[in-house]
């Protein structure tokens, strides 16, 4: 991308993104750090509510399944293009990949990200503590979550207590990971990937608050996992340090295993034990939508490197603006 880069008219950038799961906090970060934004909505309904925003210039619906030809019109409107769940999800890894515009952070995690053993993988290669993967159901020994392929907020895990159990309801599924359940209270870090400043951030923690499992529904469904929105965390002191040296190992697993830098936000997800343990079950390799928590408001840890509040989105238009001035927008797009 660095070819397309060196054509842009750097006075007229633009920040794009799918218009869903973070948009507007991406969108109204990028435009209070005056550039130019976009929205790109799947359907006519959806555009319309992005529309009513003014940190918004332009929205366009197009169709999801050809986002490529989308991504050539973005190319001649000086655009960067700042990758989300719901663009992993609507436009998936294949064409995500071949979109010509210059996109945030290392392309080639999405790739990664689709499959839950390569997930899994790229953990362990970074020394960071995760639960045990069963490759068959003779090794199933305790409870287990089984996870599907793909970024789609929970939808479609579920628990297993035993083998018989698993074995049923595994029937006609396809693409799927058995994981061990680690028992314990779930927390999703929020980092940050700084080439300008040259360090990793620890800028936030939420907690996913999920549809059947949070909800009141008294035992009498089935446990689900779909995720309708976020809380905030504010972890203990003394796990920071480990959550940041965490962080710090899966990007020199990506640079290592993957091949690309990772720059701008992402996330590992994980279960905190009683005794204070940490095991990390996922990772997410662009930014997550538990950074919604501190929108308008800002991190509580962005004080700690910018001694002032700035949410994710603002971060990222930061991090753009500096590397717009110090020509190293290179170091930032793929």
């Amino acid at each position: 991308m660095s070819t397309t880069l060196k054509k842009y008219d750097l006075d007229k950038l633009t920040v794009a993104t799918v218009a869903s799961h973070t948009a507007l906090q991406i969108l109204r970060g990028a435009k209070k750090y005056g550039f130019r934004t976009i929205a790109i909505a799947g359907r006519a309904d959806v555009a319309e509510f992005y529309q009513q925003f003014n940190f918004i210039d332009e929205v366009w619906t197009v169709d999801f399944r050809n986002f490529v030809k989308a991504a050539e019109k973005l190319v001649e409107t000086n655009a960067v293009f700042i990758p989300h769940g719901s663009y992993v999800e609507y436009v998936g890894w294949r064409q995500a990949l071949e979109a010509p515009v210059p996109t945030l952070g290392c392309r080639e995690l999405i790739k990664w990200e689709a499959d839950q053993y390569k997930k899994m993988e790229l953990l362990q290669r970074g020394g960071i503590p995760t639960p045990r993967v069963y490759k068959s159901l003779e090794e199933v020994d305790r409870p287990v979550i089984v996870k599907l392929f793909g970024a789609k907020g929970g939808r479609g895990y579920f628990l297993a207590r035993d083998r018989e159990e698993l074995r049923r309801r595994l029937a006609g599924l396809s693409d799927y990971i058995i994981q061990e359940y680690v028992f314990g209270v779930p927390a999703y870090y929020h980092y940050f990937s700084s080439p300008v400043y040259g360090r990793v951030e620890v800028f936030g923690a939420d907690i996913r608050y999920e549809s059947n499992v949070d909800g009141r529904t008294f035992g009498w469904v089935e446990p689900t996992f779909v995720v309708v929105g976020n809380l905030p965390l504010v972890l203990r002191e003394s796990l920071l340090p480990t959550i940041w040296k965490y962080g710090v190992q899966f990007a020199k697993a990506v640079e290592e295993v993957v091949g690309c830098r990772l720059a701008g936000p992402y996330c590992l997800e994980s279960i905190i034990r009683d005794d204070m343990s940490i095991s990390v079950f996922e990772f997410s390799g662009r930014i997550v939508a538990g950074t919604n928590i501190y929108m308008g408001y800002g991190s509580p840890y962005s004080v700690l490197y910018f001694d002032r509040p700035m949410d994710m989105g603002e971060r990222i238009a930061h991090e753009i603006r500096e590397a717009a001035r110090r020509g190293r927008l290179e170091d930032l797009f793929t």
